[in-house]
């Protein structure tokens, strides 16, 4: 190989190059804090730390729809409780306007009271949530769920579809119920020995016209073989048995809407429990040892000014000088 003064500088130049490119590296891995800065500089370590954080960006969506779906649960809850309560001081009534002792005016008055408990639940059956949406209407959410039609009983107008969201990689829950669910119908037997399902609110309406209608004919005596009065009774007597059947299937929503607030919390503790995972994964691949880094750092810049000074003895060398 012939030796040059050309060949020691390309040599120096290069040796230069490599440490300051080296150092500029390293400078930008502690200014960042990052072991990678470019994927090109290690495409299989910037393909796994890509790949971690679609999972943790997925994990993030899941606790957002498990925030929407516990918001839900809650208003229902809620708004189950509160129907619970007035369907118990609903029964109170109708016990107390089933005795027979019971003056007509003290009747009439326990049947406002009564039909005041109802409109009150129909107002909760129509219940929104946060976003403006129905509750109780199955997937049909932006219209009510119980109209009323021709001055009737209010029916149920929404749909039984159910619809679930992804809470976790192999996990979904039920974000709407219907309100047939909830407000449950009740199963009537009929004098021929048949049965007809009635709505819930026409079921309450039934009982509220039974408390209304007077047991006695205008003159105040009763009506012949007392069929009125028997006839009253047995409504008030049907309508009690009903009432047990909707605190029933009221009771048994709320189980179900129990177990899945529970659900929700389990779920949640897994999805922290799987972002601490991969955060400390994550951390591994792509986060910067600062204690080597720096070391590696002051290491390039020695070597740096090692390179930088030899160059400069090197490049003061000439023949010239040993010749006397």
């Amino acid at each position: 190989m012939k030796i040059s003064t050309n060949l020691m500088f390309e040599r120096a130049t290069t040796q230069m190059t490599t440490s300051q490119t080296n150092l500029a590296k390293s400078q930008a891995q502690l200014a960042q804090g990052k072991q990678i800065i470019n994927p090109s500089d290690a495409p299989d370590q910037a393909s796994t730390i890509q790949r971690l954080k679609s999972i943790l960006s997925r994990q993030d969506s899941y606790q957002t729809a498990l925030s929407s779906v516990q918001t839900r649960l809650q208003g229902e809850d809620s708004t189950l409780q509160s129907v619970s309560d007035l369907l118990i001081r609903a029964k109170e009534i109708a016990v107390q306007a089933n005795n027979d002792t019971l003056s007509s005016e003290n009747r009439k008055a326990l049947g406002v009271e009564l039909q005041g408990l109802r409109d009150q639940m129909l107002s909760l059956a129509n219940s929104k949530d946060a976003s403006g949406n129905y509750l109780f209407a199955g997937s049909r959410s932006t219209l009510p769920p119980f109209l009323s039609n021709a001055g009737g009983s209010p029916q149920y107008v929404g749909d039984q579809t159910r619809m679930n969201v992804m809470v976790g990689e192999n996990r979904s829950m039920q974000i709407n119920r219907s309100g047939t669910d909830v407000f449950t119908p009740v199963n009537r037997n009929l004098d021929n020995g048949k049965t007809e399902g009635v709505g819930f609110f026409a079921a309450l309406d039934d009982l509220i016209k039974a408390v209304n209608t007077p047991e006695r004919s205008a003159v105040g005596s009763p009506l012949p073989g007392n069929a009125s009065v028997m006839t009253q009774h047995a409504k008030m007597q049907r309508g009690l048995g009903e009432l047990d059947v909707m605190l029933q299937g009221l009771t048994s929503a709320q189980a179900s809407i129990g177990s899945g607030l529970k659900g929700i919390e389990q779920q949640q503790s897994v999805i922290e429990d799987t972002v601490l995972n991969i955060k400390t994964t994550l951390s591994s691949v792509e986060d910067l040892d600062y204690t080597q880094a720096i070391t590696k750092m002051n290491q390039q810049m020695m070597a740096l000014e090692a390179a930088q000074s030899s160059f400069a003895k090197i490049s003061q060398l000439s023949l010239f000088n040993f010749i006397n």
